[in-house]
């Protein structure tokens, strides 16, 4: 199946080409940029580097998407879920958490309503 064209990175001034938004350097940029300015102060105090350690050991006891085993599929974990969500008062505790593959969690995300909506 044919793949899109190639296109300039985003940022100002960059003629690299790049299937995605920006090019590696300026992805990089782009992030911490996003971290400092735009993201919301409690959300950078809620996962911080605690949480990161937290998500690292979470994954790697549980290498499976927990929901797609229930379903009988064998998919690799690549975010961790919080059933109760950090805003409603939970916490990082290993029963409120669960290992999710990408399609899974922004299921989840978009029948809750939030972000991936």
């Amino acid at each position: 199946m044919p793949r899109k064209p190639k296109r300039p990175c985003s940022y100002p001034g960059c003629p690299e080409l790049v299937e995605g938004r920006f090019c590696k350097k300026h992805e990089q940029e782009e992030a911490r940029r996003y971290e400092k300015y735009q993201r919301d102060p409690e959300t950078r105090r809620r996962y911080g580097r605690a949480w990161k350690r937290i998500r690292d050991r979470y994954i790697k006891a549980h290498p499976l998407c927990e929901e797609c085993k229930r379903n009988g599929k064998l998919t690799p974990s690549e975010e961790v879920h919080h059933i109760i969500p950090l805003s409603e008062g939970g916490t990082n505790k290993q029963k409120n958490l669960m290992a999710l593959c990408k399609s899974c969690h922004s299921r989840i995300h978009a029948e809750r309503g939030d972000r991936w909506s």
